[in-house]
């Protein structure tokens, strides 16, 4: 078995939701987009040799969002078998909602004239039994490792999804997107003094996974480098190095503090710095939604709008928000193409957001240093989005003259992100195919807390 839709392409389901828009248009709707989405998935897991489990799923979705006058009201199901009845209580939900004097369509001069092929699809048949057979090459490759001593499971995936809107003012499009994925977890040492790690990869296309024994052998190595560690004692005013992995961290936590909607919402510690100085001179982010096969590539946005290429931070110097139609109107700006749908909702977020690299790899970010500490492990949430603290757990290696010398763990990195990102220096090691990407991170002038 493989996960390959077997019945619509994003044609059809163009067809699907222009079929729904006629029907809410002729039943008395002033404005009305519908989206429609399939995907289909296979998953397999393994422990210890044997396969632990294994899904597949199918799912489909339509979505339809109703204007009347200034009221909107959104419903949603997963057949249109009585379209009829799902128009009629869209309307009806509309009439007796409040008025909403931000939510409209995207204005038609705005949406997008062509759907680029951004090489999403990969139709390559990927069968269960391969899933397996990755799995199990992951975990062996771990387990051969010598100082690992036992799994915790290895998974592999595969997956697509077709995707389609159409809006009342004359917009259709849609796309098919697939995906397959490779992880594993593995323990090292014995007794209190076991540690854990893992490693894993997913990609758009099959062909361009890490092969799975790589991704095992990464796994385990990570493990037993992890045994035996110290820990620290107290200190102020440390530079922490944190590893690309855990540095995606720190954008993704830059990319919820300029999110319109936190910023309409005032739940953001960076909703008053628009046009100043939030991260070092010289360092940008770009948000770039035509990157090919990246994992948050779209040629348009959950509106119809055209999605470019956007320099977020520029020089150090915050641009703009991420917004969709309604959040520009209720900010005073236009939307920059991030609309969002989620189930019924339509917000605005990321396509592929990068922090840029800098000049200096991570081996000469730490001898530049001296002493600090080097993250490969965050735990916990210890984050206030709304004043900015930071304070999370975290485990990785101690540098001293310029190098790792001995792993630690419980350790608490504690500052305030508005310092951190000023302090931010990237490294050279950024993986672009992330939807989060960053290179590894030098943080100056924090406090971590041990014994």
């Amino acid at each position: 078995m493989s996960s390959k839709l077997s019945h619509k392409d994003s044609g059809q389901l163009i067809e699907s939701a222009a079929r729904i828009l006629a029907v809410a248009k002729q039943k008395g709707a002033d404005a009305a987009d519908v989206v429609v989405s399939e995907g289909a998935s296979n998953s397999v897991s393994v422990r210890e040799g044997k396969r632990e489990n294994a899904q597949a799923s199918e799912n489909r979705g339509f979505s339809l969002r109703v204007f009347s006058g200034a009221k909107v009201a959104s419903v949603s199901t997963n057949t249109d078998d009585d379209v009829e009845t799902l128009v009629d209580r869209a309307l009806a939900m509309a009439r007796v909602s409040p008025e909403d004097p931000f939510a409209s369509l995207a204005d038609p001069d705005r949406l997008a004239r062509a759907v680029p092929d951004l090489d999403l699809y990969d139709p390559t048949e990927v069968s269960t039994e391969m899933l397996a057979a990755r799995a199990l090459a992951a975990e062996e490759a771990a387990l051969s490792v010598e100082g690992v001593t036992r799994s915790s499971g290895a998974g592999a995936a595969h997956g697509e999804v077709a995707f389609a809107l159409v809006t009342s003012d004359g917009f259709a499009g849609g796309y098919r997107r697939s995906y397959s994925s490779t992880s594993v977890s593995v323990v090292a040492g014995e007794g209190a003094g076991m540690q854990r790690d893992h490693d894993s990869d997913a990609r758009s296309h099959d062909g361009d996974l890490r092969p799975a024994a790589e991704i095992g052998r990464e796994a385990g190595e990570r493990a037993v480098a992890r045994l035996s560690p110290r820990q620290l004692e107290t200190r102020k005013g440390a530079a922490v190095l944190f590893e690309a992995k855990q540095a995606r961290s720190l954008l993704g936590h830059l990319a919820g503090a300029i999110s319109g909607s936190a910023v309409a919402r005032k739940t953001s510690f960076l909703r008053d710095r628009l046009g100043k100085q939030v991260l070092k001179a010289g360092v940008n982010v770009i948000d770039d939604p035509s990157i090919l096969r990246g994992a948050g590539s779209q040629p348009f946005d959950g509106e119809g709008v055209e999605s470019r290429r956007l320099a977020m931070v520029e020089d150090g110097v915050l641009q703009q928000w991420f917004l969709s139609t309604a959040l520009g109107r209720e900010l005073g700006f236009e939307t920059n193409g991030r609309g969002t749908r989620s189930g019924n909702s339509l917000s605005a977020s990321p396509t592929n957001l990068s922090l840029e690299p800098g000049a200096k790899s991570p081996e000469e970010l730490m001898r530049e240093i001296g002493t600090g500490l080097y993250v490969t492990e965050l735990i916990g949430h210890g984050v206030n989005m709304v004043t900015g603290e930071y304070s999370r757990g975290a485990s990785g290696f101690w540098i001293e003259n310029g190098e790792i010398a001995y792993p630690v763990s419980q350790v608490t990195i504690a500052g305030n992100l508005r310092d951190m990102f000023l302090s931010m220096t990237p490294a050279t090691d950024l993986d672009r195919l992330y939807s989060i990407a960053a290179p590894s991170i030098l943080v100056e002038g924090l406090t971590l807390a041990g014994r």
